[in-house]
């Protein structure tokens, strides 16, 4: 049986269960592969407790092992965007194929990566940078290969989806579920990657390349976090049969691609509505297969490792392929690829959920139903609240059919002129996600 060897980078929680399900399930990973996978270094600033590497190599100069003779495939998972991006490029120069879990290097460095990598005949699979351990990319790039993508929407983070349903839940404020998060180490001390969408944003640029053959735009994607949404938001979404989930959403229009992520109400028939606590999911629309629903771990050791192992092993077959025959890093060849420009978040269309303090007076919803129908936005819906005791404003919820968001802003701008109502308007998008 050929020999492939590997060198994994970074010994961390990712690397460490990525070395153990290797050395777990050597011979099944082995026969699937058609051939013999061994870690032959490892590179690691320093030891892990929770694994045994008194058998292999040990480099604490991770850039050792991108000139190792013994190393086929070097495995990414240091994480970050400098380093990394210095080792994989290196690696990539040097003849070796690449694996990595890291979304932030893929989503604003991919298609430079991708370009080298092309340029040298050498793979770069990156299946865990995704939805740890779902397996969307291989979804996307070979089983729904005879459709076109019209939509795919995600649950992509799995702090911001724990927070969202303990508020839902139990009825408690963002501030004090994000601090049980960080105690849980869902979250960072410094949590602002998750609950502001930038680690969503990261994978929903790499899901919409693969799925709509263009390159890797970052910075292009809306981004918006759950850090202002409050218990009565998800109480009266409930109220109207709604679930506020944190989605990144891509759709393809005759006129561009959008790319976005932020708070969204959706429909609690869907499945989507039902993922709970950590755990993630995608949704993609293929115009050959209809909706389908992929859910999962998406993060954590093992279920990450198992995206990992899966890529190995994936590079470890295509070493016996020629180059020409191998699945590109996207899903389609490099002179496919084409930018389809990405729509500015004024031009995108959905319905829309509306929360505005009123003051409890006559007229006041006159005045804000015209402003609307000004605006040419039709009102599916509207809850309008007791006052409570000894207060003087009541809340005012609508609900939207669908309009263009600039519309929108430009409606909610003039209401909150209005005398009759006091702060800002609460606006959270709607998705049906059945069409």
């Amino acid at each position: 049986m050929k020999s492939v060897n590997i060198g994994i980078c970074g010994l961390g929680t990712v690397g460490s269960g990525t070395f153990n399900v290797l050395a777990r399930n050597a011979a099944l990973i082995n026969a699937r592969a058609g051939c013999d996978i061994q870690v032959s270094v490892v590179g690691a600033r320093r030891d892990n407790a929770s694994c045994d590497t008194s058998q292999v190599v040990v480099e604490r100069d991770v850039f050792a092992l991108t000139s190792r003779p013994d190393v086929d495939i070097i495995v990414e998972l240091i994480g970050g965007t400098t380093t990394a991006k210095e080792l994989v490029l290196q690696a990539i120069a040097n003849g070796k194929h690449v694996v990595t879990a890291n979304k932030a290097l893929i989503a604003e460095y991919g298609n430079e990566i991708f370009a080298a990598a092309e340029k040298q005949g050498v793979c770069v699979a990156y299946e865990a940078g995704v939805a740890g351990g779902i397996p969307i990319i291989k979804a996307l790039r070979e089983g729904l290969s005879a459709n076109k993508i019209e939509w795919l929407a995600g649950i992509i983070n799995g702090t911001g989806n724990f927070i969202l349903t303990e508020m839902r839940d139990k009825g408690r404020d963002f501030a004090d579920v994000l601090a049980e998060a960080q105690q849980l180490g869902y979250a960072e001390a410094d949590p602002a990657f998750d609950v502001e969408g930038t680690d969503a944003a990261h994978k929903l640029v790499i899901l919409a390349s693969i799925a709509f053959g263009m390159p890797l735009r970052f910075d292009a994607v809306f981004t918006e976090g759950i850090t202002e949404i409050q218990p009565e938001d998800v109480v009266y979404a409930q109220e109207l049969g709604y679930r506020i989930k944190h989605l990144g959403i891509a759709k393809q229009r005759e006129d561009g691609v959008e790319l976005r992520v932020h708070p969204t109400l959706i429909p609690e028939r869907q499945l989507i509505a039902q993922v709970n606590g950590v755990m993630n999911a995608v949704m993609v629309k293929g115009d050959a297969v209809g909706p389908t629903l992929y859910y999962g771990a998406g993060a954590g050791a093992e279920p990450t490792a198992s995206a990992v192992v899966a890529d190995i092993v994936d590079v470890a077959r295509s070493l016996a392929a020629p180059v020409e025959s191998r699945v590109p890093a996207l899903g389609f060849s490099s002179a496919a690829i084409v930018d389809p420009g990405v729509l500015d978040i004024g031009e995108i269309e959905t319905a829309y959920y509306l929360r505005a303090s009123v003051l409890d007076q006559p007229g006041v919803l006159s005045s804000v139903a015209q402003i609307m129908s000004q605006r040419g936005i039709s009102i599916e819906a509207i809850i309008q609240k007791e006052p409570r005791s000894g207060a003087t404003d009541v809340p005012l919820i609508m609900l939207t059919n669908t309009t263009r968001e600039q519309n929108l802003r430009d409606a909610v701008e003039e209401i909150e002129a209005l005398a009759s109502v006091n702060g800002t308007v609460v606006k959270i998008r709607l998705e049906s996600l059945d069409t």
